[in-house]
């Protein structure tokens, strides 16, 4: 803890950023304004007006405003020139993902705590109880990025979270689905899937995905261009 510690505090006594406003959490900046609306009034109803749940405990809505995405796209790629240049060796987001940053390491980790805590939680709270929703108190916020020259696909798998939002950041590309195949226990993680837990989903730039860390799933190749997406890994 204490080397990560360190870790991060050289990056942010050392990087310069592109855009500090993204640093705090303005929520009409960040968020389109039904998105706002529907947590602010914070009722089960509200929420399932602006969402889809095309199988059980998977949630979409449009979250993101374009210009947000377009920001934190250009503020990862300005972080990885940085760490191009100075030949910086930095943490990749997980075991899976080869390309991608921590945006935690990198100055984003308040901003991320408070959109946990004001928009993700209060969702969480009435969509998944089971897992503790209403608890939800740390994060592990990255960027992915896929392409040709890139991560092309993740392979099936559980993420190490309680609930994960998903966001797709852009730009252009084809392919790079997300399957999701059920949930289930540590026990049981490789069993048969039931034709009523499949679903592929199509990103779309703003977009989020929400479901709980145990939902199996994973992502199918980018076939053309390049798609970014923002995880929140949301723990407690």
């Amino acid at each position: 803890v204490q080397r990560h510690k360190e870790y991060r505090q050289r990056i942010i006594s050392n990087y310069q950023p592109l855009h500090r406003e993204l640093f705090t959490m303005h929520a009409p900046s960040v968020l389109v304004p039904a998105f706002v609306k529907a947590v602010r009034d914070n009722t089960e109803a509200s929420f399932r007006s602006i969402m889809a749940e095309p199988i059980p405990g998977i949630y979409t809505f449009e979250m993101l405003q374009p210009r947000f995405c377009e920001m934190l796209l250009s503020e990862v790629e300005n972080f990885e020139r940085w760490v191009h240049d100075t030949r910086f060796r930095i943490m990749r987001p997980n075991t899976m993902n080869k390309f991608g940053a921590v945006l935690d390491d990198f100055g984003l980790e308040t901003m991320l705590d408070k959109l946990m805590n004001d928009f993700i939680r209060p969702i969480s709270k009435v969509f998944f109880p089971e897992v503790g929703g209403s608890t939800l108190d740390s994060h592990h916020g990255f960027v992915v990025e896929y392409g040709m020259d890139r991560d092309v696909e993740l392979g099936f798998h559980v993420d190490d979270s309680e609930v994960t939002l998903n966001v797709c950041l852009g730009r252009e590309f084809s392919g790079g689905e997300l399957f999701f195949r059920g949930v289930r226990c540590d026990k049981h993680v490789n069993t048969e899937t039931q034709s009523e837990e499949i679903l592929d989903y199509s990103h779309v730039p703003g977009y989020a995905v929400l479901h709980r860390g145990r939902h199996r799933h994973g992502a199918r190749a980018t076939t053309s261009g390049s798609r970014v997406n923002l995880l929140v890994w949301c723990r407690r």
